[in-house]
């Protein structure tokens, strides 16, 4: 069984696992084994102690049902302390800070193990070229999902045109290539639409999507982002915008729409060595990649909640691509996006459809998982 420690006393403990708390009591027998978060095989787990472990740890428990069939009774607790896992992910986050590239998946090609792709920052957006270096390691977020610790074991070809990936390793001079260690990716989309109507009660709020002029019902979990633009800085970055993709001041900078894959450092992995849960904050995405970006600046505007929308609102939302028609989950909404949406539809004239779910070339910062 695995989770994180929510609460201690008295040689018991209740673990919020996956499937809800979990009552586990230790007797005098029960060994205590402390992982390292560098690494969290258990095999090179150290001799540790009850007196040791707090709340926020993550455990994974070895252990049989007791006799009232409600609780377990530990034979081995493996631990990583809060500490630990949160030393290591600031350890991590800086290492995708410095070394992380975030863009859109151009092209995909197996032949000859490159991926094109499109990063940005608020004035533009250029192509670079990423080639994984052997032994890569490839992951792709589940369904509906953008925590680190829930994606799945990839692999190349599992990485489409339009996916949204992460890459951690090593950048050209020049900034158009990219050798990566580790990458990410997933299958997402961005929407905007006006608000319709609004149950904060569900945490669901139904807007007519501006593309299709159709209803779809977003809904909002505890894991959701949501923030504002202020008008007058929404107003500004829509110029910006608008200079950058007209070809104004030069050339695009090279960066990338900065993200982190969500849940940090997973709190234990079984023996072979892949993290199995996960701690640290969700929603946001993981490692970031890129100092100074989008998703800096998005993580600074103020936060807001469903209550705070009311009909007539224009916002814009990020979800993975599950397949359902007309309801889609939520792990960014944006409001206050209207000067995007104008300068896109103003762009082009309603030509091509851009990044964020709009008509244009335009995307609406820090929106992209």
């Amino acid at each position: 069984m695995v989770g994180d420690l929510a609460a201690v006393a008295d040689k018991k403990f209740t673990v919020n696992a996956k499937t809800g708390p979990v009552e586990v009591t230790t007797t005098d027998k029960t060994s205590f084994k402390r992982v390292s978060a560098e690494n969290l095989n258990l095999t090179a787990a150290t001799a540790g102690a009850f007196a040791e472990i707090g709340v926020g740890d993550g455990l994974t428990i070895s252990a049989l049902a007791a006799a009232d069939g409600k609780t377990l009774n530990a034979r081995t607790v493996y631990y990583v302390t809060k500490a630990d896992k949160a030393a290591k992910a600031a350890k991590d986050a800086e290492a995708w800070r410095v070394r992380g590239i975030t863009g859109k998946v151009i092209s995909a090609n197996t032949q000859t193990n490159q991926i094109v792709v499109e990063t940005r920052t608020i004035a533009g957006s250029t192509n670079v070229t990423v080639t994984p270096k052997d032994g890569a390691k490839f992951l792709r977020y589940a369904p509906d999902s953008i925590r680190f610790d829930e994606a799945k074991a990839s692999s190349l070809p599992e990485v489409k045109a339009g996916d949204m990936i992460r890459a951690l390793g090593d950048k050209s001079s020049d900034g158009t290539s990219f050798s990566a260690e580790q990458l990410i990716s997933g299958a997402f989309q961005t929407i905007a639409g006006t608000v319709k109507s609004v149950d904060a009660s569900k945490g669901e709020v139904t807007i007519t999507d501006s593309q299709t002029k159709k209803d779809v019902v977003v809904v909002v979990s505890e894991t959701s982002v949501l923030k504002k633009f202020p008008a007058e800085q929404a107003e500004m970055l829509a110029r910006v915008q608008m200079m950058g993709a007209g070809g104004m001041g030069g050339a695009r900078p090279v960066g990338g729409g900065q993200g982190r894959p969500a849940g940090g450092t997973p709190p234990v992995a079984p023996a072979g060595g892949q993290p199995t849960a996960g701690g640290g904050r969700p929603g946001m995405g993981g490692p970031r990649s890129g100092g100074g970006g989008v998703d800096d600046m998005l993580e600074r505007l103020p936060t807001i909640t469903p209550a705070d929308l009311k009909a007539g609102d224009m916002i814009a939302i990020s979800s993975t691509k599950n397949g359902t028609v007309g309801r889609i989950n939520a792990i960014k909404l944006v409001a206050g996006v209207e000067p995007f949406l104008r300068a896109a539809q103003a762009g082009t004239g309603g030509g091509r459809r851009g990044q964020g779910g709009v008509d244009g070339g335009f995307s609406i910062p820090g929106l992209d998982p």
